[in-house]
């Protein structure tokens, strides 16, 4: 009787599991198909650039420093405006240094004066010791005499010249036509001596603008071969080259690129042995005055242009592990994960060394929907690349 029971039950239990698979069947057939955003891989030409991070200086930046010490009188300028070369700046207190030149005057008369005396003493023994009226000993010392006035003043008349120049430093001018910054004394303050202030302003020169920048050692290597030929046999860079005419883009702390492009003036003569990396300086035009001395900016440097490049939206790729995959939509409709090779960011996309080949379709969006060996349906899709260069 038992047996007829367990007999009915496992019956039973076979008519639903056919059941419920049939209907499973039945739902997986009756699934859509998903359809899923892909875009066509990219191929073209495009310049691969290096970005280094830099500093903005004036093509000229000139400190105006106190050479001599006293009180300052005056500050003859508008701070942050522009300066005429030889415009006043500053004068400081210049009746000690009007005393001493006064007083030198003095002394240059005076050995003037010795010097004639001496010269006529000269000019009274000659004749009298050709006729052997004096001896040749008071001859003699009437030369050294005259010789002696003649050293007291140029002496003096050296002292006299170095006190001018002193008190000429007493007012102090713009050597070029420049930018004048905010001053560091005021008037009535002593300045010229330490801890008071001895450099005063800045003028710079902001009508064209140095880029400072550092290359590691390996960076060098790698620029200064694609860069050959910008350098002479003398090692110096090669202003004429064409290669190194205009070919660095400033971008600037909000992100804009400025609108002239640079040249690089010169490499540093050595390796910095505690940094390991070498200085670049590059050149500005900043005819609307943009660009301030101390600003922060980032160097690009286009070093090659990459022929026939594939490239894919960075959002095509998922990165595991420093392994990088995307999907592809291969035939049949059928997704298929596949790793790449990734050899350097352009913008917001990727350029891809190998894995991808041009017209393959590769998965942009629903990442997440899909999994090798799913089927999908795909929608071509265009990507607005926010890198204006593509």
């Amino acid at each position: 009787m038992k047996s007829i029971y367990f007999s009915h039950i496992l019956i039973l239990i076979c008519i639903g599991s056919v059941f419920f698979t049939s209907c499973k069947d039945k739902s997986i057939a009756a699934r859509p198909i998903p359809e899923i955003q892909v875009i066509n891989v990219i191929k073209k030409d495009v310049p691969l650039n290096r970005e280094f991070v830099g500093q903005v200086y004036g093509f000229q930046d000139i400190p105006i420093r106190a050479r001599v010490e006293g009180f300052l009188l005056g500050v003859h300028f508008e701070e942050g405006y522009p300066v005429k070369k030889g415009q006043l700046l500053y004068t400081i207190d210049s009746q000690p240094f009007e005393t001493q030149v006064a007083s030198l005057e003095s002394t240059v008369a005076e050995a003037q004066t010795y010097l004639v005396n001496a010269e006529n003493e000269l000019a009274r023994y000659k004749p009298l010791a050709e006729i052997n009226a004096v001896s040749k000993s008071d001859l003699d010392a009437a030369q050294a005499s005259r010789d002696a006035a003649v050293s007291s003043v140029e002496a003096a008349q050296a002292n006299l010249r170095m006190s001018q120049i002193q008190l000429g430093y007493t007012r102090i001018s713009s050597p070029i036509n420049g930018l004048i910054g905010k001053t560091e004394a005021r008037t009535g303050e002593f300045v010229g001596r330490e801890p008071n202030p001895v450099i005063l302003n800045v003028v710079s020169d902001i009508s064209k603008m140095r880029v400072e920048f550092f290359l590691t050692e390996a960076e060098y290597l790698s620029i200064a071969r694609d860069f050959e030929q910008s350098v002479s046999d003398d090692g110096t860079v090669d202003r004429q080259n064409p290669n190194n005419q205009g070919n660095l883009t400033l971008i600037l702390a909000d992100g804009t690129i400025y609108e002239e492009k640079g040249s690089v003036e010169f490499l540093g003569r050595a390796i910095d042995s505690e940094t390991g990396s070498i200085l670049v300086q590059a050149s500005f035009n900043n005819n609307k005055g943009l660009l301030r001395p101390g600003m922060y900016a980032k160097i690009r440097v286009e070093f090659e242009i990459a022929e026939d490049a594939i490239l894919i939206p960075q959002k095509c790729v998922t990165e595991l592990q420093g392994q990088y995959s995307v999907f592809v939509v291969e035939k049949g409709n059928m997704v298929k994960a596949r790793q790449v090779k990734v050899l350097d960011k352009i913008g917001d996309l990727w350029l891809i060394k190998e894995g991808l080949a041009a017209n393959e379709q590769v998965v942009i969006d629903g990442l997440q929907k899909v999994a090798t060996g799913m089927e999908i349906r795909p929608v071509v899709t265009t990507f607005d690349s926010q890198n204006s260069e593509n």
